[in-house]
Protein backbone atom coordinates (compact mmCIF):
# COMPACT_ATOMS: atom_id res chain seq x y z
CA UNK A 1 0.00 0.00 0.00
CA UNK A 2 2.95 2.38 -1.02
CA UNK A 3 2.13 5.55 -3.45
CA UNK A 4 5.44 6.51 -5.53
CA UNK A 5 5.67 9.82 -6.11
CA UNK A 6 6.12 11.96 -8.90
CA UNK A 7 9.84 13.41 -9.22
CA UNK A 8 10.43 16.89 -8.41
CA UNK A 9 12.88 17.49 -11.47
CA UNK A 10 15.25 14.87 -13.61
CA UNK A 11 17.82 14.64 -11.12
CA UNK A 12 15.56 12.86 -8.38
CA UNK A 13 14.50 9.77 -9.08
CA UNK A 14 10.58 8.88 -7.64
CA UNK A 15 10.83 7.50 -3.89
CA UNK A 16 8.20 5.80 -1.82
CA UNK A 17 5.75 7.27 0.29
CA UNK A 18 5.47 6.02 3.42
CA UNK A 19 2.65 3.90 4.42
CA UNK A 20 -0.10 5.15 6.86
CA UNK A 21 0.47 2.23 9.32
CA UNK A 22 -2.47 4.02 11.93
CA UNK A 23 -5.05 5.14 9.09
CA UNK A 24 -8.48 5.50 10.63
CA UNK A 25 -11.05 3.92 8.02
CA UNK A 26 -14.32 5.54 7.89
CA UNK A 27 -17.50 3.40 6.80
CA UNK A 28 -18.99 5.18 4.20
CA UNK A 29 -22.42 3.82 4.36
CA UNK A 30 -24.64 2.13 7.22
CA UNK A 31 -27.40 1.49 5.34
CA UNK A 32 -27.28 -1.55 2.99
CA UNK A 33 -29.71 -3.25 0.67
CA UNK A 34 -30.19 -6.35 3.28
CA UNK A 35 -32.55 -8.92 3.30
CA UNK A 36 -34.74 -7.20 7.16
CA UNK A 37 -33.72 -4.01 6.71
CA UNK A 38 -36.89 -2.00 7.10
CA UNK A 39 -37.57 0.59 4.47
CA UNK A 40 -40.03 3.31 4.01
CA UNK A 41 -41.70 3.14 0.31
CA UNK A 42 -41.92 6.06 -1.05
CA UNK A 43 -43.25 5.84 -4.54
CA UNK A 44 -46.04 3.93 -6.09
CA UNK A 45 -49.66 2.68 -4.47
CA UNK A 46 -48.34 1.73 -1.50
CA UNK A 47 -46.11 5.31 -1.17
CA UNK A 48 -45.86 6.22 2.80
CA UNK A 49 -45.91 2.50 4.28
CA UNK A 50 -43.14 0.40 5.96
CA UNK A 51 -41.41 -2.44 4.41
CA UNK A 52 -38.97 -5.48 5.10
CA UNK A 53 -36.73 -6.49 2.34
CA UNK A 54 -36.88 -10.15 2.33
CA UNK A 55 -34.72 -11.17 -0.94
CA UNK A 56 -32.73 -9.21 -3.41
CA UNK A 57 -33.47 -10.04 -7.18
CA UNK A 58 -30.84 -8.02 -8.74
CA UNK A 59 -28.68 -5.07 -8.55
CA UNK A 60 -32.00 -2.64 -8.64
CA UNK A 61 -34.62 -5.25 -7.39
CA UNK A 62 -35.63 -6.77 -4.49
CA UNK A 63 -38.31 -8.19 -2.92
CA UNK A 64 -40.25 -6.74 0.14
CA UNK A 65 -43.21 -7.30 2.35
CA UNK A 66 -44.84 -5.97 5.17
CA UNK A 67 -45.95 -8.14 6.66
CA UNK A 68 -49.24 -7.15 5.42
CA UNK A 69 -50.89 -8.00 8.81
CA UNK A 70 -48.64 -4.98 10.29
CA UNK A 71 -47.93 -2.41 7.99
CA UNK A 72 -50.31 -3.65 5.28
CA UNK A 73 -47.84 -4.19 2.38
CA UNK A 74 -48.14 -7.24 1.15
CA UNK A 75 -44.92 -9.46 -0.55
CA UNK A 76 -44.06 -8.34 -4.11
CA UNK A 77 -40.72 -7.12 -6.09
CA UNK A 78 -39.62 -3.57 -6.36
CA UNK A 79 -37.02 -1.24 -7.28
CA UNK A 80 -34.21 0.10 -4.96
CA UNK A 81 -34.52 3.75 -5.81
CA UNK A 82 -38.40 3.27 -4.79
CA UNK A 83 -37.26 2.33 -1.13
CA UNK A 84 -35.66 4.86 1.48
CA UNK A 85 -33.45 2.89 4.04
CA UNK A 86 -33.94 2.87 7.57
CA UNK A 87 -31.33 2.05 9.98
CA UNK A 88 -33.38 -1.17 11.65
CA UNK A 89 -32.81 -4.35 10.60
CA UNK A 90 -34.18 -7.91 11.37
CA UNK A 91 -32.64 -10.98 11.57
CA UNK A 92 -34.11 -12.89 9.08
CA UNK A 93 -32.63 -15.30 6.60
CA UNK A 94 -33.29 -14.36 2.71
CA UNK A 95 -36.09 -15.22 1.15
CA UNK A 96 -37.89 -15.24 4.31
CA UNK A 97 -41.41 -16.24 5.49
CA UNK A 98 -44.54 -14.08 6.75
CA UNK A 99 -44.69 -15.59 9.50
CA UNK A 100 -41.25 -15.80 10.35
CA UNK A 101 -40.57 -12.08 9.41
CA UNK A 102 -43.59 -11.10 11.91
CA UNK A 103 -42.13 -13.27 14.75
CA UNK A 104 -38.67 -11.87 13.95
CA UNK A 105 -40.21 -7.81 13.70
CA UNK A 106 -42.16 -8.63 17.03
CA UNK A 107 -38.98 -10.02 19.23
CA UNK A 108 -36.54 -7.10 18.02
CA UNK A 109 -39.04 -4.88 18.54
CA UNK A 110 -38.63 -3.00 15.10
CA UNK A 111 -41.72 -1.41 14.22
CA UNK A 112 -42.13 0.14 18.13
CA UNK A 113 -38.61 1.21 17.80
CA UNK A 114 -38.92 3.08 14.34
CA UNK A 115 -42.53 4.60 15.68
CA UNK A 116 -40.36 5.85 18.20
CA UNK A 117 -37.91 7.84 15.71
CA UNK A 118 -38.51 11.45 14.83
CA UNK A 119 -38.35 10.82 10.76
CA UNK A 120 -41.34 8.51 11.96
CA UNK A 121 -43.36 11.44 14.12
CA UNK A 122 -42.89 13.39 10.61
CA UNK A 123 -44.49 10.65 8.70
CA UNK A 124 -47.40 10.32 10.50
CA UNK A 125 -47.41 14.34 11.09
CA UNK A 126 -47.50 14.54 7.10
CA UNK A 127 -50.45 11.83 6.71
CA UNK A 128 -52.32 13.93 9.99
CA UNK A 129 -52.17 17.06 7.83
CA UNK A 130 -53.36 15.40 4.61
CA UNK A 131 -56.16 14.14 6.26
Amino acid sequence: AQAILAPVDSQHPPTLAPSKPHAHVVEMYTRFVEPGRLALITYGPCAGKMCTIVDIVDQKRVVVDGPEGVTGVCRHMMPVKRLSLTDFKATISRGAREKSLRLALEKDGIMQKWSATSWAKKVTAKEVRAK
